[in-house]
């Protein structure tokens, strides 16, 4: 597994709004895709409204044809709403780590 194309999200939901797309993130469709390999969402500690998601995908390739799928359409048309000002997306390949979640 080989992670070849990735990138780091900030999306600031509505006031009061964090806790709601945390959880519309994490039933993200990304998460049964076989060529996703990270899937990583955080919340600010100072802001619950901040959140941060990380990705990392086999390619740029499936990354861009999973993101033109009707699944995915559907479920950024669900985060819309949610979300109170255009995201900031940095791109970044995840090369190495650990994450214990539970």
């Amino acid at each position: 597994m080989s992670i070849q194309h990735g990138f780091h999200a900030t999306i600031t939901a509505h006031p009061g709004q964090g806790g709601a797309l945390v959880d519309l993130l994490l039933s993200a469709p990304s998460l049964t895709n076989d060529d996703c390999l990270v899937f990583l969402v955080s919340r600010s500690a100072s802001n619950p409204d901040a959140v941060s998601v990380a990705e990392g995908w086999r390619s740029q390739q499936s990354h861009g044809q999973f993101f033109a799928s009707p699944a995915a359409q559907a479920f950024i048309a669900q985060l819309a709403p949610l979300i109170m000002a255009d995201s900031i997306y940095t791109d970044a390949i995840p090369t190495g780590g650990k994450a214990v979640l539970g």
